[in-house]
């Protein structure tokens, strides 16, 4: 099976540098429709889905594999390969900018920088680190999920994508929840919210550009401020939003940040 087919690679633009999109847990490719193609005429711009998510071939998935975020990452290293001859940018929203972590503490050479919008290496609060979640949140989620997932779709999705002045937006992300096999996603909402990638982050090379909201509850500002003060070549720029996903409610202040990294990086 070839990886384009396998996770639904879409390329656009002929640009001589290379963007790659990374969706986050519930998600699509679909959900860069408003900040990917601001670039399409500058770069060259990847979107794919997640094996389990979208578009992607259902018949790729396995649990063992997708048992940690690491097979994600092997993943995202072969659509680099099949995409680009040179090093990406990866704009990874939430748990794809983990995945992009780790993908580039692998395989340093195939980026030449990462955006991460509403990332966060734990979500679990720790001894002095602030994750936004105690323990028993998490477990909570977890069994709702687990129990009912339709039902944990439908009330979570608006919270999670915020935006109350665009109904409309938790409208599509509730709809993008329930589109996923809901046995993927509960082992994908698992792997995503029980990880912790806070050891890994001295050790990505690359430069680094974290976008956060001024109003996420799933990645509050405090773990944007712990991320800059932990990966060796950060800058933390925060977008006036409340929710988890800035590229699709606030896309244009997202790009403005973008546009100052890859400026600051000459890509």
């Amino acid at each position: 099976m070839s990886v384009l087919k396998r996770n639904s690679v879409s390329i656009h633009g002929a640009g001589d540098r290379t963007l790659v999109f990374a969706h986050g847990f519930g998600c699509d490719q679909n959900m860069f429709r408003l900040l990917a193609p601001q670039y399409s005429a500058r770069y060259k711009t990847v979107t794919f889905d997640h094996v389990g998510s979208g578009r992607s071939d259902l018949s790729a998935y396995d649990r063992k594999k997708y048992g940690s975020l690491d097979g994600y990452a092997s993943d995202l290293l072969e659509v680099i390969d099949a995409v680009a001859d040179s090093p990406v940018v990866l704009v990874g929203h939430s748990v794809s900018a983990m995945i992009g972590l780790l993908a580039g503490i692998r395989s340093p050479e195939k980026f030449a920088g990462h955006i991460m919008l509403g990332p966060s290496p734990c979500y679990i609060n720790d001894d002095t680190y602030v994750g936004g979640f105690d323990r028993a949140d998490i477990d909570s989620l977890l069994e709702t999920l687990e129990a009912n997932y339709l039902g944990w779709a439908g009330s979570m999705a608006p919270a999670i994508m915020g935006a109350p002045e665009q109904p409309q937006l938790a409208d599509e992300l509730t709809a993008s929840f329930c589109r996923t096999d809901p046995e993927i996603a509960k082992q994908f909402a698992r792997v995503t919210f029980t990880a912790d990638n806070r050891a890994d982050l001295d050790k990505l090379t690359a430069p680094v550009l974290i976008v956060q909201s001024t109003d996420d509850f799933v990645a509050p500002l405090v773990v944007g401020q712990y991320l800059k003060a932990h990966l060796p070549h950060a800058m933390l720029r925060v977008v006036d939003n409340t929710g988890h996903c800035p590229h699709l409610s606030v896309p244009g202040a997202s790009a403005q940040a973008m546009d100052e990294f890859l400026a600051s990086i000459d890509y």
